[in-house]
């Protein structure tokens, strides 16, 4: 029911209907932003893009500190409501940007990405306290089905209620647009509650030294996880091409619409409804990857996604009409569940088993890390090219390199390493 809550922003804020409306606050021309004696003058991709990078790198840069306070003190359930809350509330404000607020809609999303990506460490945490051995790919699976399907209908009601408006009693279509996005805050911290109420948090206590600090333990043990890595090459470099492919999917997810809007000019209802069909396209996408994965392994599955990545990719880069960002969507959708959902699964199968929720939360942080320099790229690449389509060439880049690198990985010996502590 989490992941049904929190998907309502991944797909209507962070990928669909905020990324069409902030892009028509800004001028057309872009603005200029002063830093100093620095200047830059960006546009709308830019800006977005810019902004993303800058959430995810103040929340990667906390999260190996508030991890250590959350393990010491059982509070991950507290932590997890504070994120949940405060991107919650963040997006409910998000209905009193109007036209020309263009700041005021960056730094309100800013706050709520934060409390989106930041909630994610601490909720992949009880994945292995809820679902002990096998039944850990079932849940998790489950979880990905639950949220493409929450985040599918919202965002169906959505295109209903902006498309339709009038018939709704809404007089124009910002004002449908800003509700849709309020609504994002009540949806998400509704159906999290749930979570809150009925799953428990075991209380482990830990003994602390007068000198004790949450600082240094916070950055001892992540570095400690980080050397553990030497032991299990296999899993480092899977991690290593997952960090980087991974950083080409969420580009294409966080840019998608808004480069629809500003390379093809497709209007609102074009882009959001190619969103829809990404998201219900993705639930059957991610059983049927997984019965791939079940005839090839895993690996070979991840692989065959990826190829299917640089082909997405390069079709957009050619794309002319709203019918074939409509088809592009489709295809999005198809590769987008089984690529996310079996990464998650080998890489639970490489980690030593004694300290599953260690190595995922090092998986969870260091995958925020990674996700800041697509984005950044695709925005630098945009910026200096006046092209958006030019930036798309770099995100194969990123499907090509991590191909290269998961060749490397020889799972069955990772997995027998892992067995080994």
């Amino acid at each position: 029911m989490y992941d049904w809550a929190n998907s309502a922003f991944a797909t209507s804020i962070l990928a669909a209907i905020l990324p069409v409306y902030f892009a028509s606050l800004v001028p057309e021309g872009g603005v200029t932003v002063r830093w100093g004696p620095v200047s830059l003058t960006t546009s709308a991709s830019g800006l977005w893009a810019y902004s993303i990078s800058a959430s995810l790198f103040l929340t990667a840069l906390s999260a190996p500190i508030l991890g250590a306070l959350a393990d010491f003190s059982s509070s991950k359930k507290k932590f997890l409501a504070g994120f949940t809350y405060t991107g919650a509330v963040f997006s409910l404000l998000l209905y009193f940007v109007q036209r020309g607020d263009w700041f005021l809609c960056l730094v309100l999303f800013m706050v709520a990405n934060i409390g989106f990506a930041g909630s994610m460490p601490f909720y992949n945490a009880f994945l292995p306290e809820v679902a002990a051995g096998q039944k850990i790919d079932w849940v998790s699976g489950k979880g990905y089905a639950f949220g493409y399907l929450g985040g599918g209908l919202l965002l169906a009601l959505h295109v209903l209620i902006i498309t339709y408006h009038e018939v709704f009693g809404i007089p124009d279509r910002a004002l449908s647009i800003r509700i849709s996005l309020a609504s994002v805050g009540i949806w998400w911290g509704i159906f999290a509650v749930p979570f809150f109420l009925w799953v428990p948090e075991p209380k482990i206590r830990h003994k602390k030294s007068e000198d004790f600090s949450y600082l240094r333990y916070g950055l001892t043990r992540f570095f400690r996880t980080l050397q553990c890595f030497r032991k299990y090459p296999d899993l480092l470099w899977f991690l290593v091409a997952f960090l980087i492919y991974n950083d080409g999917i969420q580009t294409v997810i966080a840019m998608a619409v808004i480069f629809g809007k500003t390379a093809l000019g497709l209007d609102t209802g074009t882009l959001i409804g190619t969103l829809l069909i990404t998201q219900l396209i993705a639930l059957p996408g991610a059983l049927l990857f997984a019965r791939v994965a079940q005839r090839i392994q895993s690996k070979g599955a991840i692989m065959i996604t990826l190829l299917l990545w640089i082909g997405i990719v390069t079709y957009a880069y050619f794309l002319r009409s709203a019918l074939e960002f409509w088809i592009l969507g489709g295809l999005v959708g198809l590769v987008l569940g089984g690529s996310q959902a079996i990464s998650r699964s080998l890489y639970g199968q490489l980690i030593p088993k004694t300290r599953p929720a260690e190595f995922f939360g090092f998986f969870t942080i260091s995958a925020k890390f990674a996700s800041i320099f697509g984005p950044l790229i695709f925005g630098l690449m945009t910026d200096l090219s006046q092209n958006p389509r030019t930036a798309i060439i770099s995100i194969v880049l990123f499907f090509v390199v991590g191909i290269i690198l998961l060749n490397r990985v020889d799972v069955e010996r990772g997995r027998l390493q892992a067995m080994e502590e």
